[in-house]
């Protein structure tokens, strides 16, 4: 049996929503790369992680069908999990930092996968969509109230991995603050928060909110 905590990730002011990620704090139990690829198929979640070592937050990532680099809701929430003041991804060192009831990541860019960014008219152009065939990672997105920051947005993985779509996406808030240039309060899927910052060394803070809704095996 696997232990894993289960968070949810960008959660709403009222504490609903958010994505959810599994936890596997002790990675050992699932030392095979194919095995761990197992494991995040059976949990369905839209990523799962592995900490290969809790002291200095290394961290393995797995959405149902690959491995990531580095990922953003994994990331926050990780760390978040874990209280560490950094995660060692594939990708690059992640600063983390809790502030409040927030908790913040900080990575760069070129970290994050590919993604489409898509800007529609109004967000009621983006909530009106339906989900496209599979085949292309879309971030669809359109403003709320420009000066204020406030974006409205959907992701659709196009994985065909039984991630239609992603309640809250990290690594494609990271990559729209950087096109933009600005910090941003994005409401994604049914009613997530995330909020960015970029900072002038080219890092861009990614926060929101976790709670933990339990632990299970498998």
């Amino acid at each position: 049996m696997t232990e894993y905590d289960v968070l949810r990730v960008f959660c709403g002011a009222d504490g609903r929503h958010g994505n959810e990620l599994a936890v596997v704090r002790d990675g050992s139990a699932v030392p095979d790369a194919l095995d761990r690829q197992r494991l995040a198929g059976k949990l369905g979640f839209s990523e799962t992680v592995f900490v290969d070592d809790p002291e200095r937050g290394a961290v393995d990532i797995y959405t149902p069908t690959l491995r990531l680099p580095f990922a953003g809701h994994p990331c926050v929430g990780t760390g978040w999990l874990l209280d560490l003041p950094e995660l060692v991804t594939p990708a690059g060192v992640v600063g983390v930092r809790l502030d409040g009831e927030f908790c913040w990541i900080g990575a760069q860019a070129a970290w994050a996968p590919p993604r489409t960014l898509l800007q529609y008219g109004s967000a009621a152009e983006v909530d009106a969509l339906e989900v496209p065939p599979p085949g292309e990672w879309i971030y669809a997105w359109a403003w709320q109230d420009k000066a204020a920051g406030r974006v409205r947005a959907r992701a659709f993985p196009g994985r065909d991995d039984g991630i239609d779509e992603d309640e809250a996406t990290g690594a494609a808030a990271l990559l729209l603050t950087e096109r933009l240039g600005r910090a941003l309060n994005i409401a994604q899927g049914r009613g997530s928060q995330i909020m960015t910052a970029p900072h002038p060394d080219g890092v861009v803070e990614v926060g929101g909110r976790v709670l933990l809704d339990g632990q299970e095996s498998l």
